[in-house]
C-alpha cells in the first residue's frame, strides 16, 4: 500500500475517459438480483471494495455467483436466503451495509453485521449512524440488537414476528435508510407504506432505487417525497440481464478537470439518459462558466472562454457526492463559493465538511464551515495554491483523494496521502486521471562534471521560456552554507537539517542563499569538490528533493543534475545524457576560469575531472550513468549553440503535442 502519491503540477486536461460502473447502481443491482426469482447477468459491474463486500456477503448467504468474461451471473433466492445464520464483514461499504440490514431483518435468519477490517472490527463504519433505519424496522417487529454503542453498528439480527403496514423513517440524515426499506419491504408480500419525517435529502438516489426496483418487477407509488406505497402481491423477478451505468459521481472529477484544464474532456458511460442525479453536476459546472456538451451516453466539459471559473452559491441536495468536486473546483474560481444543504457529508466515510475545510485550508484557501454548508474563498491565483509538505490527508475516504487530485492544477503539484483508498469505487482512478492530464513539462539534462550541461540547460530554458534549475548549485549552496555554519561535510544529520531549512532563489544569472546573493565562490573548485562529497549522502539528497520539485512551474522547467531524470522528475518529457571527452571538458573549464581572471592549470583540471568521474560513477547515491530513456549527446566536437539546437530538436520531436 502506498503511503502517498506525488502528482506533478498540471498544465492542461484533454481526452476521453470510459467510466467504471456506478457504485450505487452496482450494489442495488446485486442485492435485487439476489432477492429475485431467476438468474440475472449483470454487465459493466463496478469492481471495487464496496461491490466486493456485497458479493462476499451474498456468497456467505448462499447466493449463487458466477463471473464469466466480464459478466457477473447471480442466481436469485426468491427472497429466502439459503444460509440462515452468518457473520458478515462489510468493511466501510455503506451501500452494502444499510440495504442488507433491512433485507436480513425481514428474512427470518440470524445474522451479525460489522465493519472495519476482518481482523480489527470497528473503523468509520461503526461511527456511521444507523439508528433511524433500525427504529423504522422495529416498528414492524424486527429484532435488531446493537452490539456496541446504541445507534451504530455492529448489529445482531434475529428472526421476528413481523406485523404492521406503516413505517416511518427520517429522511434528513441519509437517503440510504429509505433505500434499504424500499428494497426490503416487498419481501413481506403485503401492502406497506413508508412515511418520511423531515426533509428528504439526496432525492436523486431514491430515484435510482425506484428505477432499479421497477427493472426487477416491483413498482412503488410515490406520493410526493413524503409517502411511498409498496403494494402487496409483487415479487422481484430477474430481468435476465442488466447493464450498470457509469458512475456519475466519478465523472465529476474528469469534467472538472476539463473545466479547469481547458479540455475538452469527455466521459463515456453516462449522459442525458442517465438515471443518476449526479449527472446534474455538469449543469452546476456550467453555472461556474464551463462549456458543457451532452449526448445520450456522454458528457463533455471545456474551460471558460476567459480561462477562469466563477464562484457560485448552490443548494447541493440534488448532488451530495459530486458537490465535493465543486469544493475543490472553487480553488480556481473568482469569488467565494458556498455549498449549502450538505449536512449528509457529516455522516459519510468521514465528516466530509470538517475534512474538506481542513485540507482546503492547507492549500491556501479561506474556508468557513457550518452544520450544513461550506464556503471557500480561493487563493489569489493558481500560483498561490500550496502543496502542503505533510500532503493532503484523505481520511480513508475515496472521494477526498479523487477531489484533491484537481488541486494539482495549481503551480506546485499535490501530494495525496493514502491514495489507495480510491479502491473503494475507482481502483484505477489515478491512472485514468493521468491519461487525460498533461503535467508541466520537464527537460532533464545529466552528464559528467564540466560537460557543459548547465550552460546548455540554461540556454534551452531561455529559448523555450521555461524556468531553470541548476540542481548542482543546490549542493554547492549547501556546501557553502555548511562552511559558513561550521558544519562538517561528514555530518549527514546536521547537513540534512541545514538542507531542509535553507532558502534558495534563482534570479536569472543571480543566485540567492537565504535572501543573500552569492558570488563566484560558488563556482570555485573547492566548493564543487565539497558539493560532490555531500551529494553522495542519501539523507541530504532526500532533504533537497522537495526543493527541487518546487521549481517545476508553468510553462515548464529545464534542469540539470545527476538524478533529475530518474528520482526527482522520473516523468520528465525529455531526458538527455550530455557528455564530452575528459580532454574537451578540461579545456572548457580552463577557458571558463581564465575568462573570470582565475588561476588554472589544464593538467590539474584534467586530472581532477578524471578523478571526479571515477568517484561519481562508483558512489552509492545517484551514481553517474546514462539511463535507458535518456538520449545520448556527445558534444566533444560541438559548439554550445549546436548542442542547444540538438536538445531543442529532440524535445520538440518527443514532447506531447497540444
Amino acid at each position: 500500500m502506498k503511503e502517498y502519491l506525488d502528482l506533478p503540477p498540471l498544465l492542461s486536461a484533454k481526452g476521453t475517459v470510459r467510466l467504471p460502473g456506478s457504485k450505487s447502481i452496482s450494489n442495488r443491482v446485486l442485492l435485487l438480483s439476489a432477492l429475485s426469482e431467476g438468474t440475472t447477468d449483470v454487465h459493466d459491474l463496478l469492481h471495487s471494495d464496496d461491490t466486493e463486500r456485497m458479493l462476499d456477503a451474498l456468497d456467505a448467504l448462499g447466493i449463487g455467483i458466477e463471473k464469466v468474461e466480464g459478466v457477473c451471473r447471480i442466481t436469485g433466492c426468491g427472497g429466502n436466503f439459503p444460509v440462515r445464520e452468518t457473520k458478515l464483514f462489510l468493511g466501510n461499504a455503506g451501500t452494502a451495509f444499510r440495504p442488507l440490514v433491512a433485507a436480513l431483518a425481514l428474512s427470518g435468519g440470524r445474522h451479525e453485521l460489522y465493519g472495519g477490517t476482518r481482523e480489527t472490527p470497528g473503523g468509520r463504519m461503526h461511527e456511521r449512524p444507523i439508528k433511524d433505519l433500525v427504529d423504522a424496522l422495529r416498528q414492524i417487529g424486527a429484532d435488531i440488537e446493537y452490539l456496541g454503542a446504541d445507534g451504530y453498528p455492529p448489529l445482531r439480527i434475529k428472526p421476528a414476528m413481523l406485523a404492521g403496514d406503516v413505517v416511518e423513517v427520517r429522511g434528513d440524515v441519509s437517503s440510504q435508510f429509505l433505500t434499504g426499506l424500499l428494497m426490503a419491504l416487498p419481501l413481506l408480500g403485503r401492502t406497506v407504506s413508508i412515511e418520511v419525517a423531515g426533509e428528504l435529502i439526496s432525492k436523486p438516489y431514491i430515484e435510482i432505487t425506484l428505477s432499479m426496483m421497477k427493472r426487477f418487477g416491483v413498482t412503488v407509488e410515490r406520493q410526493g417525497w413524503r409517502r411511498f406505497v409498496i403494494f402487496g402481491g409483487q415479487r422481484y423477478k430477474s430481468p435476465g440481464e442488466i447493464f450498470v451505468e457509469g458512475d456519475a459521481s466519478s465523472a465529476s472529477y474528469f469534467l472538472a478537470a476539463g473545466a479547469i484544464g481547458g479540455g475538452p474532456v469527455r466521459v463515456e458511460g453516462i449522459g442525458s439518459e442517465s438515471v443518476q442525479g449526479d449527472v446534474r453536476f455538469a449543469e452546476e459546472l456550467r453555472k461556474m462558466g464551463a462549456e458543457i456538451g451532452m449526448g445520450p451516453n456522454w458528457i463533455e466539459a471545456r474551460g471558460p472562454v476567459n480561462g477562469r471559473l466563477t464562484a457560485i452559491d448552490l443548494d447541493c441536495n440534488h448532488i451530495p457526492d459530486a458537490a465535493m468536486t465543486l469544493a475543490v473546483s472553487a480553488l480556481f474560481a473568482d469569488g467565494k463559493t458556498t455549498l449549502r444543504n450538505i449536512a449528509s457529508w457529516r455522516v459519510k466515510e468521514t465528516d466530509r465538511i470538517a475534512a474538506m475545510a481542513k485540507e482546503l485550508g492547507k492549500v491556501g484557501a479561506k474556508v468557513e464551515e457550518g452544520d450544513d454548508y461550506i464556503s471557500i474563498t480561493p487563493p489569489a491565483s493558481r500560483s498561490s495554491i500550496l502543496n502542503p509538505r505533510s500532503g493532503i490527508n484523505t481520511y480513508d475516504d475515496h472521494r477526498m483523494a479523487m477531489c484533491f487530485s484537481l488541486a494539482a492544477f495549481g503551480s506546485a503539484g499535490m501530494r495525496i496521502n493514502d491514495p489507495d483508498c480510491v479502491a473503494k469505487t475507482f481502483p484505477d482512478y489515478f491512472k485514468a486521471f493521468a491519461a487525460v492530464t498533461k503535467s508541466v513539462p520537464v527537460i532533464a539534462i545529466d552528464g559528467p562534471s564540466a560537460s557543459g550541461k548547465g550552460t546548455v540547460a540554461q540556454l534551452v530554458a531561455g529559448r523555450l521560456g521555461f524556468h531553470y534549475l541548476d540542481s548542482g548549485a543546490l549542493y554547492r549552496l549547501l556546501a557553502l552554507a555548511a562552511h559558513r555554519g561550521g558544519v562538517a561535510l561528514e555530518d549527514e544529520e546536521a547537513l540534512t537539517v541545514l538542507a531542509s531549512g535553507m532558502e534558495v532563489e534563482f534570479r536569472g544569472s543571480e543566485i540567492l542563499l537565504d535572501n543573500q546573493p552569492v558570488g563566484d565562490e560558488l563556482r570555485g573548485e573547492a566548493c564543487a569538490a565539497a558539493a560532490s562529497k555531500i551529494a553522495a549522502l542519501p539523507k541530504v539528497r532526500q532533504a533537497l528533493l522537495a526543493k527541487q520539485r518546487a521549481f517545476r512551474r508553468s510553462p515548464g522547467l529545464v534542469t540539470d543534475g545527476r538524478d533529475m531524470g530518474s528520482v526527482v522528475f522520473p516523468d520528465a518529457a525529455y531526458k538527455v545524457f550530455l557528455t564530452a571527452s575528459a580532454e574537451a571538458r578540461a579545456e572548457r573549464r580552463y577557458k571558463q576560469l581564465k575568462e573570470k581572471g582565475m588561476d588554472a592549470n589544464i593538467s590539474a583540471l584534467l586530472q581532477d575531472i578524471r578523478a571526479r568521474d571515477e568517484r561519481d560513477m562508483k558512489r552509492s547515491a545517484a551514481p553517474l550513468q546514462q539511463f535507458p530513456d535518456a538520449a545520448l549527446l556527445d558534444t566533444t566536437s560541438m559548439t554550445i549553440d549546436q548542442a542547444v539546437e540538438t536538445v531543442l530538436k529532440g524535445y520538440r520531436e518527443k514532447a506531447p503535442k497540444e
